[in-house]
């Protein structure tokens, strides 16, 4: 495993290892129709089937014998993610059936997603069962790539603002070989980064754009950006309490930009990658930008601000701009950007705008293929009159309508003509409890957007 992440949930030893017989419905009959009759009465009894999402313990002579994984779709590694914490607390686990080698994959991948909990404040309430096995270097890297979108997230502002964000750059460009630059405070203005400054100058930590380059100049450029906004008190269009409550999660763009190109430089994909952060918190204070006010930003195209709540794309149009004054191949970028998308998609499902029918249809094959799915919504260019401003050429938030596409639409005017560009509008975040996923922190699309990457690139 590239990175240093030890996970949760497995154990390098089977010598405690109770049998796990991991069936779905179709399976499982013949399996039964194997057992003894003691055991067929058991599951029986208890009318067992092996739907998805469940687990029986199996009697023997001196206790728990084995137990078997009631699993669905067998190509999603959450219908494995229950077993952790279904399972007992503990309880050692090594696989009894045949699986093929992608199922195997999945099993892994979804029983370390299964096994997180997040417990830098306090010690959680009892430990996973423990799988007997020794996941694959991919399978450990993806994983890893997972957990910390997740633990990222889930960290409160105090501890994960924009110098925290610089710090995990750091972290990954120094275990991979790659070369960082930050550009802080009042340097921003000195090298045109107007709208990043705006948001981020009434913190008292000051706004950065964060740079990681990586991997061999020859190879296809591929930029991530990702929005970094540690805080969002909704500046002085302030947020109502319920909406500011999780606001330490509107940095979950910048955390899947990191994850991913972790996971990049840790499976050496074939690119040259760039990596751009900017980081700030959208804070109140004397020093607040202002509704109304007109800013000119890198590209030159000066924009009003309608709402000093919409800030998210104004930090991300001149980290874009910046990625497209490199030509890369690519650019690809995150961002909890919008609660349009989530009225329209719900929490799970991310929305993706692209202005190239290709890397749209290579990311919406590789969710299919991974079960990590995201939903293509258009770039309906008539709705830029949403935008209208009367004194400057766009206004960066406006009318209710279209929120998620009028959203991507401005961020479409600092993306370069001829540009391949694609943006993904995340959630971020499971808002209640469910097998595999807990509430807080969650990596959306990660894992398909790897897959992506994979197939365009030929890692």
């Amino acid at each position: 495993m590239s990175a240093s992440l030890s996970p949760a949930g497995f154990t390098s030893t089977d010598a405690d290892a109770r049998p796990l017989y991991v069936l779905d419905k179709a399976s499982f009959a013949a399996w039964r129709d194997a057992q003894p009759a003691a055991t067929r009465a058991w599951l029986d009894s208890q009318q067992f089937a092996a739907a998805p999402g469940s687990i029986a313990l199996l009697p023997g002579d001196e206790g728990l014998a084995g137990a078997v994984l009631g699993v669905g779709d067998r190509a999603d590694a959450y219908a494995y993610a229950h077993a952790p914490f279904a399972l007992p607390a503990g309880s050692s686990w090594r696989l009894a059936n045949a699986l093929d080698a992608a199922e195997v994959a999945n099993l892994q991948l979804g029983w370390g997603l299964g096994s997180y909990r997040f417990a830098r404040y306090r010690k959680p309430a009892r430990p996973p069962a423990q799988l007997a096995a020794a996941p694959s270097p991919e399978v450990l890297d993806v994983l890893a790539a997972c957990l910390r979108v997740r633990d990222w997230v889930n960290t409160p502002t105090e501890d994960m603002g924009p110098q925290q964000l610089e710090d995990a750059a750091r972290e990954l460009a120094d275990a991979h070989g790659g070369a960082l630059e930050v550009i802080a405070g009042d340097e921003l203005l000195e090298r045109n980064f107007p709208t990043i400054h705006a948001v981020g100058r009434a913190s008292h930590r000051a706004p950065r754009l964060i740079v990681l380059r990586w991997g061999d100049e020859a190879a296809p450029h591929l930029a991530l950006v990702g929005k970094g906004v540690c805080f969002d008190t909704g500046g002085l269009d302030i947020k109502p309490a319920d909406g500011m409550r999780n606001m330490k999660k509107d940095m979950g763009g910048a955390a899947h930009a990191l994850a991913l190109a972790g996971l990049v430089m840790a499976r050496q994909l074939p690119v040259r990658l760039t990596l751009i952060v900017p980081a700030v918190e959208n804070s109140i204070g004397p020093d607040a930008f202002r509704p109304g006010e007109v800013i000119t930003t890198r590209k030159g195209i000066t924009v009003e601000i309608d709402n000093t709540d919409a800030e998210g794309r104004l930090i991300l149009c001149d980290a874009l701009a910046y990625a497209s004054e490199q030509q890369p191949d690519a650019i690809v970028d995150f961002a909890t950007l919008t609660g349009a998308a989530r009225i329209a998609l719900g929490p799970d499902l991310p929305a993706l705008f692209a202005n190239d029918d290709t890397l749209a249809q290579q990311w919406l094959e590789a969710g299919e293929r991974t079960r990590d799915p995201v939903w293509r919504m258009p770039l309906w260019r008539p709705y830029l009159r949403y935008l209208h401003s009367g004194i400057a050429d766009l206004a960066n938030a406006g009318s209710r309508m279209a929120g998620s596409v009028t959203a991507a639409l401005y961020l479409e005017r600092f993306v370069e003509d001829g540009q391949k560009w694609a943006h993904l509008d995340v959630y971020a975040w499971n808002d209640g409890e469910r097998p595999g996923r807990p509430a807080g922190g969650e990596a959306l699309a990660l894992r398909s957007a790897w897959a992506m990457l994979q197939a365009r690139y030929g890692g």
